[in-house]
C-alpha cells in the first residue's frame, strides 16, 4: 500500500519531490519517489574524514558531489545551463548543444540531453581516460577529438571556431556561463551552510571556477571570516581537474564573479600528491574518489596544519571508476606519477 503524504521539514530545494508513506513486511515505513532522475541532483551528503586531518583540533568534512546522478559536481551546473538556455530561448527543441569538455561536464551534458532529445557534440582531448569517451558514447554523444598536447584549453579554442561557424548550434561554454557559479550559489553553498554552519574553511579545486566562485560567495555572504581557499597545480604540471590562474588563461567565470577579491588563499597541490591523498581517501575512509578529489584533501590537509583550530570543508568532485584504466590507484606511486603529467583525467 502506497498513501502520498506531506512532510514537514523538507528543505527548499526538494518541494518538488514526492514523499509516500509505505508498509514493509507489515512495517510503515517514509519513502521518497522522485519524477525524474534530474531531481536527485544536488542534496549530496557530507561525510566527516577527520582521521586524515594532520591537526586534532582541525575537522576535515567532504561534500560528496561525486553520488549526484552523472557522478560528478559537474551534474548541477550541466542541468543549471541547460534549463537557463531553454527559459531564455537560446536552446530550442532539437538544436544541437556544443560543449568543449575532458569529461564530467560532457558526461553530464549528454545524459541530460539525452533526456530531453537534444543531440550533443563533446569536444575533448585525445589524452583523456577511455572511461570519459565511453560514458559520452553510452549517452550518444558525438565525440570531437582534439590535439592531447592542446589539453583542455585546446578543446576551448576549438570549441569557439566552432561555435562560430555554426551559429544554430547552441553552445554553452562552462567558462563563462553564469548559471555555472549560480548553480553552486543557489545549491552548493547553502547546503553546505545548512548543514555546517561551523564552516571556517571552503577548498576546493580551481577548474572553471564555478564551484569556488559560487559556493564561496554565498559562504562569504554568510559569514564574511570564511575563508575560500583554491587548490590549483603549479606552473606547467597537470593535475587532475584543475588549472594554474597564472598558465594564460582565466575563465571568464572567474574575473565576472570577482575571483581575486573573493579568494582568500591558494594552496599549490602536485600530481603526487593528489594521488597519494586520492589513495588515502580510498584506503583509510572508504572513499572512492577522483584525483582532483585527492588535491582537494591535500589542499585541505596543508591548511588544517596552518590554523590553530577549525572545520574544512573540501569538494569530492567525482568517483574513480573513471580513471580506473590510468592505474592511480594501483600503480607503483612513480609510475602513477608520471602518468599524470600525459593522461588529463578530468
Amino acid at each position: 500500500m502506497t498513501q502520498r503524504i506531506g512532510f514537514v521539514g523538507i528543505p527548499p530545494s526538494a518541494e518538488r519531490l514526492q514523499y509516500t508513506m509505505t508498509t514493509f513486511m507489515g512495517e510503515p515505513r517514509l519513502g521518497l519517489v522522485n519524477d525524474s532522475v534530474l531531481d536527485m541532483i544536488g542534496e549530496t551528503p557530507i561525510v566527516d574524514v577527520s582521521n586524515l586531518s594532520p591537526n586534532p583540533n582541525v575537522r576535515i568534512l567532504a561534500k560528496m558531489e561525486m553520488q549526484n546522478p552523472f557522478g560528478s559536481v559537474k551534474d548541477r551546473i550541466a542541468k543549471a545551463m541547460i534549463e537557463q538556455a531553454e527559459k531564455d530561448g537560446h536552446l530550442l527543441p532539437g538544436q544541437t548543444i556544443l560543449e568543449p569538455s575532458s569529461g564530467n561536464t560532457g558526461i553530464a551534458l549528454a545524459a541530460i540531453a539525452r533526456i530531453k532529445g537534444y543531440p550533443i557534440k563533446i569536444l575533448m582531448p585525445a589524452s583523456v581516460s577511455i572511461e570519459r569517451r565511453q560514458m559520452l558514447e553510452i549517452f550518444g554523444a558525438e565525440i570531437i577529438v582534439t590535439p592531447g598536447d592542446e589539453g583542455s584549453n585546446g578543446a576551448v579554442a576549438r570549441a569557439r571556431d566552432l561555435a562560430a561557424e555554426h551559429p544554430e548550434w547552441c553552445f554553452l561554454y562552462q567558462y563563462a556561463n553564469d548559471a555555472n557559479p549560480r548553480a553552486h550559489y543557489e545549491g552548493t553553498g547553502p547546503e553546505i551552510f545548512r548543514d555546517v554552519p561551523e564552516v571556517t574553511h571552503f577548498v576546493a579545486g580551481l577548474g572553471t571556477s564555478g564551484t569556488l566562485m559560487g559556493a564561496g560567495r554565498y559562504l562569504k555572504e554568510q559569514n564574511p571570516d570564511i575563508q575560500i581557499v583554491a587548490v590549483e597545480p603549479p606552473l606547467g604540471e597537470t593535475v587532475e581537474g584543475l588549472r594554474n590562474i597564472e598558465e594564460g588563461y582565466i575563465p571568464p567565470v572567474f574575473e565576472n564573479w570577482s575571483g581575486f577579491e573573493l579568494l582568500d588563499r591558494k594552496r599549490v597541490v602536485r600530481p603526487r600528491e593528489s594521488i597519494e591523498w586520492t589513495r588515502r581517501l580510498v584506503s583509510e575512509c572508504g572513499i572512492f574518489a577522483g584525483i582532483s578529489s585527492g588535491a582537494s584533501l591535500a589542499g585541505a590537509a596543508k591548511i588544517a596544519t596552518q590554523i590553530d583550530s577549525g572545520t574544512i570543508v573540501f569538494i569530492v568532485c567525482d568517483g574513480g571508476w573513471k580513471y580506473l584504466s590510468t592505474g592511480a590507484y594501483t600503480d607503483d606511486l612513480d609510475v602513477a606519477e608520471a602518468a599524470a603529467e600525459k593522461i588529463i583525467y578530468f
